[in-house]
């Protein structure tokens, strides 16, 4: 039996000491995982770099890309296990969700005083 694809966002924070390529081979690392079990790339959005809201195991700041995919829902869980063993990867969270949306803006951190 075949299971549904569903439509997932997930949110990938890479590490702001990686080089450009380094930054692109490691999406790239990312949407291969998606690709090989059987889901597609419907569209990435590249947010830049971005202060992180608290620190994350020495980090203060982050790449951050924000993917929307087709997939499974087994293929999920194998790929969060996958994305607990890439170094390069900050902080990630995958949700269903039922459109991609075309724009993505975030809003601007406050400044502490």
């Amino acid at each position: 039996m075949k299971q549904k694809k569903n439509l997932y966002e997930g949110m990938y924070i890479l590490s702001a000491t990686l080089s450009d390529e380094a930054r692109n081979k490691a999406i790239d690392k990312i949407q291969a995982g998606i690709t090989s079990r059987g889901g597609d790339i419907v569209k990435l959005h590249q947010q830049g770099r971005k202060k992180l809201a608290y620190e994350i195991e020495g980090h203060r700041e982050g790449y951050y890309y924000v993917m929307y995919f087709n997939v499974d829902t087994q293929a999920v869980t194998d790929l969060w296990q996958e994305y607990h063993l890439n170094e390069d990867l900050v902080r990630f969270i995958t949700l269903r969700t039922e459109n991609a949306l075309d724009k993505i803006e975030f809003k601007p951190l406050e400044e502490e005083q």
